[in-house]
């Protein structure tokens, strides 16, 4: 703990106060003057490096995608009491809750007084210095993909000392190893909200981790020098990150952390916040998302499935940098349970349906972030940020490129998965069914090997028009169990089986518009989702009831399946509107009600 004395010696030195006379509550970027302590505190690190083992693990690391099964959520319990008990509530239901607290009988207390039961929680009374576990906790990595636990910790970019040893905390309690980038030539500082992993190799961040390791930083201050080669070697070197794409950050996101616009829900698909047509960051956000689109594929070689969420405005209707920076997206994965922020009713409804459709079957937990008690989205960060994860001890891994919509009624459909544990897997099994509200037809998968444990099962050719519906299971041979996804049967991967081109355009301009504007009516972020059996070409656009075009949504190409648009009524005058899409085979319109 020298490094803590020292700094802690200095902190006191330049500003008069100790830990017990700090802020109550310390925002996620820099206190006023916090800067002036990272030359002290990095120095610190330096001449007194982490009890941690401080070289790069001897075998290929993988870290682990948030979506993976953990064994304890780990939270540090300060300044936002309310809202840390409505997380152990829900997470307790997962796994272990481990929480950072100065007294556990205070903890206590406040959980009994919101109504928590004292179950699957686990105290360490230790030191600390703020609520934001995210940054400065470690990440969970296996070795050989899912053989050894161990966790991997960086240099903390804010100078509190107390925060800083927190990880060595929690891996002695759990007893995993610990590794550290503190020593030269692997010192490598980063934040764990500028850090999103598909659990395959693939790290998305922000170029604030260019800019805190180039030597200077923004304070001209003794931090990591490196060039991104090197950046890229250490983060392949300690977690087995091969892909790292880094993208402009965004000008009104004072903490420029990947996490308060973007998120990985699968290794497919990405989550991305949505401001109004060029407000606020919108206009950068969306050309970090086209160079993601243009540069980077999928795991599996095929373009990402993007998934778009409103980024709310402030109850005057404010954004960044004029209000909070207000996120759906920095939310946390425990198992079968998504705890999110929630802010205000008429945009958490959409929000959370945009969630919950595109992660059936989990449990989500909405969580409010935006009121007079408990405002912590004003501090600069939300549920994503005051939380972390553990992975468990003996993975049973399952991954799998979920079968897309196809033409192919005569073959059947290839179903390979890559299945782990460091035991082998004794089997596994697909679970498929074109009825949902009846039994599933199991099939046993066989191991092909090709890729390296692949294991591959078949379900029978369907006829046009049919979904089809599945999921696998498999066991280890020390008895283990797990399926994908990890919340089936109530929730599965789906498929439909299409029309060639044959049916009627009347046919499938029926179904353009079949799954509703929502909210209708409507004021403020509206989603519209557009469904084509095939691909179109065309514009959408909102007319009044004159026939007026009143605001443009959307030109070029209509992909086949499902697509959601939205678009921001707050301030359009009350009344009947049409939405209508111009395409190749014909004209379709939806009326939309605005209060």
């Amino acid at each position: 703990m020298m490094r803590k004395t020292l700094l802690t010696v200095v902190l006191t030195g330049l500003f008069g106060f100790t830990q017990a006379q700090q802020p109550d509550i310390l925002p996620i970027g820099f206190y006023p003057g916090e800067e002036l302590l990272m030359e002290a505190y990095l120095q610190n690190i330096y001449n007194n490096p982490s009890r941690a083992i401080t070289t790069p693990p001897g075998l290929p690391s993988r870290t682990a995608a948030q979506w993976e099964e953990v064994q304890a959520l780990v939270i540090t319990w300060t300044g936002f009491p309310t809202i840390l008990a409505q997380i152990v509530d829900a997470a307790q239901e997962e796994c272990t809750v481990i929480i950072h607290c100065s007294d556990s009988n205070t903890v206590k207390s406040d959980l009994v007084a919101s109504s928590v039961p004292l179950t699957n929680i686990k105290y360490i009374e230790v030191a600390y210095n703020s609520i934001w576990i995210r940054d400065y906790g470690a990440n969970t990595c296996y070795l050989n993909d899912v053989d050894s636990l161990v966790l991997v910790d960086w240099i903390y970019n804010r100078p509190r000392p107390d925060d800083d040893v927190i990880p060595e905390a929690y891996s002695a309690l759990l007893g995993i190893p610990l590794f550290s980038t503190t020593v030269a030539p692997n010192n490598l500082m980063n934040t764990g909200g500028n850090w999103m992993i598909d659990g395959m190799g693939t790290a998305l961040a922000s170029e604030l981790i260019l800019d805190e390791n180039d030597g200077s930083g923004s304070y001209a201050l003794p931090y990591p020098t490196h060039s991104e080669t090197v950046i890229n070697q250490i983060v392949d070197d300690y977690h087995g990150i091969n892909r790292y794409a880094k993208m402009t950050v965004l000008p009104n996101d004072g903490i420029h952390h990947i996490d308060m616009h973007m998120k990985f829900l699968d290794e497919k698909t990405i989550l991305v916040g949505e401001f109004p047509l060029g407000i606020s960051d919108g206009p950068q956000m969306e050309a970090n998302l086209q160079y993601i689109l243009t540069n980077y594929n999928n795991a599996f070689g095929n373009p990402y499935n993007i998934v778009r969420v409103p980024m709310p405005p402030s109850t005057g209707g404010n954004y960044a940098p004029v209000a909070s920076y207000r996120t759906y997206s920095n939310f946390v994965i425990v198992n079968k349970t998504v705890i999110m922020p929630g802010y205000r009713t008429e945009y958490d409804t959409t929000a959370l349906r945009i969630v919950k459709e595109n992660m059936p079957g989990y449990n989500v937990v909405m969580i409010d972030a935006d009121n007079t008690g408990a405002n912590i989205i004003s501090q600069g960060g939300v549920i994503h940020c005051i939380t972390h994860t553990v992975g468990v001890k003996d993975p049973l891994r399952i991954v799998h490129d979920n079968l897309a919509d196809t033409y192919d009624d005569t073959n059947p459909y290839q179903v390979d998965a890559i299945v782990q544990h460091k035991t082998g897997i004794s089997n596994a099994t697909l679970y498929w069914t074109t009825d949902t509200t009846q039994a599933y037809t199991a099939v046993s998968m066989s191991l092909t090997g090709i890729p390296t444990d692949t294991w591959t099962g078949y379900i029978p050719a369907q006829a046009i028009g049919t979904t089809v519906y599945y999921y696998i299971h498999a066991q280890a041979n020390s008895g283990k169990q797990q399926v994908r996804p990890m919340v089936a049967p109530d929730g599965i991967w789906q498929f439909d089986v299409l029309d060639d081109g044959s049916s009627s355009v009347e046919d499938n301009l029926a179904n353009v518009f079949s799954a509703g504007l929502f909210p209708n009516p409507s004021h403020g972020i509206t989603c519209i989702p557009f469904h084509t059996d095939r691909k179109l070409n065309g514009n959408m656009y909102v007319t009044d009831m004159n026939g007026k075009i009143v605001h443009e949504i959307y030109t070029g190409d209509f992909k086949m399946g499902e697509s959601k648009f939205f678009i921001n009524t707050e301030t359009w005058s009350a009344g009947v509107y049409m939405v209508v899409a111009n395409t190749n085979e014909g004209v379709m319109s939806q009326k939309l009600l605005v209060r």
